[in-house]
């Protein structure tokens, strides 16, 4: 079970990843395409600055080229070994894959990254709650 103080949590999800309290993208939804990688400045709960460093993201491009890689072998084995289809059409279903889950990749590629540098902090959690009793 995925729940708040864990990694996964965060990445999953896309909530900062030091309280779990809030969203850190301005739009959860990433099919909006006009703002798929547009991220509040810091958390609202417990204040932590998402953006380190100026370009801090640009290596979570390193990221994206893995979960996509992973994204294309998962794509490959259901379309190929799983449902049998010939190479061809498995290879188009790759390519499908990674133009229908590009916003997922980049956002998941994005919390990822970040988790690598920041952790759950259970007290800012904790601070965060007591706040909105």
């Amino acid at each position: 079970m995925i729940r708040k103080g864990m990694k996964l949590y965060s990445i999953l999800f896309g909530v900062c990843p030091k309280c779990h309290q809030e969203s850190m993208y301005q739009n959860k939804n990433p099919y909006v395409l006009s703002e798929v990688i547009k991220m509040r400045e810091s958390c609202s709960h417990c204040h932590t600055k998402y953006q380190i460093e100026p370009s801090f993201f640009y290596g979570s491009m390193y990221v994206s080229y893995a979960v996509g890689i992973a994204f294309a072998v998962a794509a490959f084995i259901i379309s190929y070994n799983i449902l049998e289809f010939s190479l061809m059409i498995a290879f188009i279903s790759i390519i499908g894959t990674l133009i229908v889950f590009a916003p997922i990749i980049m956002r998941l590629s994005r919390n990822i990254w970040i988790n690598i540098f920041m952790s759950y902090d259970k007290e800012l959690a904790s601070k965060g709650s007591e706040k909105q009793n």
